[in-house]
């Protein structure tokens, strides 16, 4: 009950509404070369999750509702704004707890899915970058979760420790690509792309590690909370990924 509490308490301090812009690359904002090379990027990881959602969870009905509720928890979080020093804002991405129970595949699609509907209905993001945000949010995110997880499950680390750490770095991952994203697009006029990626990363590195943080403990909150109410489904879809 006490952690039911303090994440619904956490979530209306971030839900707090601020007037910033979305941390999403904006509609219109990348050179129209750029929004057909991540769209390509992106295309084939949206195939392979679609396979893979098709093969391994339609079929289960508990696999569905928690692959529904992990898509509602990315959309939750990733659609707060918090204000940046840059007077743009960041947010959470939420990736991580699917990424963790079903493996990175599909949640290209589910992360997909979450950016669409929030360019349509929040005007966060846009149709043109969808490509960009959806490689940096739905394929970069879930991956490096997903192998951060894996990999400190391996080295004998606690499960909640992996968790946190699985979140904290998927969340620090999509930014690293957006900067890279942002960089390769507007490179600095004297240093290049190198320096306008410094630039990007270190204005972004100042709201976004604390909350890649605060992304990790709600994710483990999150997931101890979902395995109480479906402790066999959850058992079930990390014992397929090999996760335990």
């Amino acid at each position: 009950m006490r952690m039911a509490v303090s994440l619904v308490v956490l979530v209306i301090i971030l839900a707090y509404p601020v007037n910033a812009y979305a941390m999403h690359i904006m509609e219109g904002f990348l050179p129209l070369f750029w929004c057909i090379f991540w769209y390509a990027a992106y295309i084939p990881f949206l195939l392979l999750g679609l396979s893979h959602i098709r093969k391994k969870i339609m079929s289960d009905a508990s696999g569905k509702v928690v692959l529904g509720f992990a898509g509602a928890f990315a959309f939750v979080l990733s659609a707060l704004k918090l204000p940046s020093v840059t007077g743009s804002c960041s947010h959470p991405t939420g990736v991580g707890l699917g990424a963790i129970l079903f493996g990175p595949l599909p949640m290209a699609v589910i992360g997909g899915i979450v950016l669409l509907f929030q360019a349509l209905l929040l005007a966060h993001g846009g149709l043109s970058t969808l490509g960009a945000n959806s490689f940096s949010m739905a394929v970069a995110g879930p991956f490096i979760s997903y192998w951060v997880y894996r990999a400190a499950r391996r080295a004998k680390v606690s499960r909640n420790v992996s968790v946190f750490l699985g979140a904290a770095f998927g969340d620090l991952a999509t930014y690293a690509v957006t900067s890279l994203q942002l960089a390769l697009a507007f490179p600095d006029k004297s240093g290049g792309f190198f320096l306008s990626f410094l630039k990007f990363a270190g204005i972004f590195a100042v709201t976004q590690v604390p909350l890649a943080i605060a992304e990790g403990i709600v994710t483990v909150i999150v997931l101890d909370l979902l395995e109480q109410r479906a402790k066999g489904a959850v058992e079930t879809l990390i014992e397929e990924e090999g996760l335990r």
